[in-house]
């Protein structure tokens, strides 16, 4: 299991002195951009470099918004930069991003999508709900245009579990085992938390979800998901805080545990 601290640096994947165009980043991809580009989410689908196509891991993601701002998730660390659009081609600037470490499938997609992103201008072919940047190169990304998901009836796929400004990608052996869902008629939250299926009473007001004591099946598994388990159940009988951006779901206990889940596809 990998334990970071998650800070804002330059990201080692990839070099971060990249050509910006003739125009200012801050002047960038403003409304000019296109309703097609601008102020939409976009999930990652799969990167293909020299002829080799590599599927997306589940929170994968572009979002461009309003005056040059770029952000999304690489597969496992989250990312920001500034970026001009011209001509139909995005280019991004410096990039920042955080260092959690994540397990080998996700880091080598990771470390691919960063490259392609950062490889010069990149044109932009939208399509539908489709969009795809392709390098100088031919190489090519496809993204797919998602709708933000609903905090209820959504399948949430815990990504990490975190403690403050310290955050861990799931153990081996949990990756993608453990999920949330949350059932406005009946009034709970349930899944599986890693081993076991369960659920408890939940009302959500203000920002927060206040939980009950949660029921479980009593099977045992491997120590990773046990681990996991334990670390998820401890949002329990609590009141922790949600934050919902587009298609990710962060739940923080009232001693600083954190939760991050994407939406399932």
């Amino acid at each position: 299991m990998y334990r970071q601290r998650l800070t804002l640096t330059a990201l080692t994947l990839l070099p971060l002195a990249m050509a910006c165009g003739n125009e200012t980043a801050g002047d960038a991809v403003r409304s000019d951009a296109g309703p097609d580009l601008a102020g939409t989410y976009w999930t990652v689908d799969s990167a293909t470099v020299d002829g080799t196509t590599q599927r997306a891991p589940a929170g994968a993601r572009v979002e461009i918004g309003d005056h040059g701002k770029v952000q999304g998730n690489y597969g496992c660390n989250h990312f920001n930069a500034t970026a001009t659009f011209k001509d139909g081609r995005l280019d991004l600037g410096p990039v920042t991003s955080t260092e959690m470490a994540c397990e080998k499938a996700p880091m080598k997609f990771e470390s691919t999508l960063a490259r392609t992103l950062s490889d010069g201008a990149l044109i932009t072919k939208v399509a539908d709900d489709a969009l795809t940047l392709t390098t100088g190169a031919g190489d090519r990304v496809r993204l797919t245009k998602e709708k933000d998901a609903s905090l209820y009836g959504t399948k949430w796929t815990v990504m990490s579990l975190g403690d403050g400004d310290v955050a861990q990608s799931l153990p081996k052996g949990a990756d993608g085992k453990a999920y949330l869902v949350l059932d406005k008629k009946k009034g709970t939250l349930g899944g599986r938390f890693g081993c076991n299926h369960g659920s408890a009473k939940a009302t959500v007001r203000d920002g927060h979800i206040t939980l009950g004591r949660p029921t479980t099946t009593r099977m045992m598994c491997d120590g990773s998901l046990m681990d996991t388990e334990k670390r998820l159940l401890g949002l329990f009988d609590g009141k922790p805080t949600y934050a919902l951006d587009h298609r990710t779901l962060t739940l923080t206990s009232a001693n600083g545990e954190k939760v991050t889940a994407v939406a399932d596809k």
